[in-house]
C-alpha cells in the first residue's frame, strides 16, 4: 500500500509494508525539484534515517529496474 500526497515544495510518497511478517517500517520518498531522500524509522538507534539521491542517480535506478545484471553507465546527452 502507498499513498502520494503533494506538498508546497515536494511530492511525498509513503511505501507501508503490508506483507507477511516480518513487517518494516514505512518509507517515505520525498521528491524536490533538486533531490530525492529516502526516510525509514530505524527501531535499534530510535531514529529516522535518511538518504539522499541526486536526479542523476534517480534517473540510474530507474534505467536499473529495466535492465538485466550486469554493469552501465548512462550517456548524457
Amino acid at each position: 500500500m502507498f499513498s502520494i500526497e503533494h506538498e508546497f515544495d515536494a511530492t511525498v510518497v509513503t511505501l507501508v509494508d503490508d506483507g507477511t511478517a516480518p513487517l518494516q517500517e514505512d518509507v517515505t520518498i520525498n521528491a524536490f525539484a533538486e533531490c530525492i531522500t529516502l526516510e525509514q524509522y530505524n527501531a535499534r538507534l530510535d531514529r529516522v534515517e535518511t538518504i539522499t539521491l541526486s536526479m542523476d542517480q534517480i534517473k540510474d535506478l530507474a534505467a536499473a529496474l529495466n535492465l538485466p545484471e550486469g554493469v552501465y553507465s548512462l550517456k548524457k546527452p
